[in-house]
């Protein structure tokens, strides 16, 4: 017999996948016949964030690792760079999971926001360096304040749709997981 635990946990990994995967196939359908004048936010890393804040156990970073790289590949990225910079930002954010889960929402989204815009200036910059065809850096900050803005309307679909609420204190493993 299966914990429940361990079955939701599995569940909540799949339904994250699902989504990643929704995310990415609206990115690749061609919904716009003329070129967009403003960069749109990130949703996927809005997703990334907002589960890895509040339920750390549902998104271990080898499935960020898979979902990101293949993320990377089916949109023409440069394979890795946002897949790599976008995992480091989320086991920052991991990291400081335990000390900031009694901290109220506008500290978790300034923690995101400084992730974001840390991301997008080192994705620009390490373009520039090894000269991959990339944005102007104003396109990349307004990709990067456009993707902050949407971070809580992706906080409140995942808990009001999906039920990703903050893990207590008291329901945490000493792993970070739940009991």
């Amino acid at each position: 017999m299966i914990d429940p635990a361990t079955s939701q946990r599995w569940l909540h990994r799949l339904l994250f996948c699902a989504l990643a995967a929704v995310l990415v196939f609206l990115l690749l359908v061609p919904l716009h016949t003329t070129p967009v004048r403003l960069p749109g936010p990130d949703l996927l890393i809005c997703l990334v964030f907002a589960w890895v804040q509040r339920r750390p156990d549902y998104v271990p970073p080898l499935l960020l690792a898979t979902v990101l790289l293949l993320a990377d590949f089916l949109l023409m990225r440069p394979p890795g760079l946002a897949a790599a910079l976008t995992l480091l930002g989320a086991e920052f954010l991991r990291s400081r999971h335990t000390a900031s889960s009694e901290l109220p929402f506008p500290a978790e989204w300034a923690f995101a926001a400084v992730v974001i815009v840390a991301i997008a200036l080192l994705k620009w910059v390490i373009g520039e360096i090894f000269v991959i065809p990339h944005g102007s850096l104003l396109s990349a900050m307004i990709q990067a304040v456009m993707t902050i803005f949407f971070y809580p309307v992706i906080v409140v679909l995942s808990r009001s749709v999906f039920g990703i609420r903050r893990l207590t204190l008291t329901e945490q493993d000493p792993r970070g997981g739940s009991r």
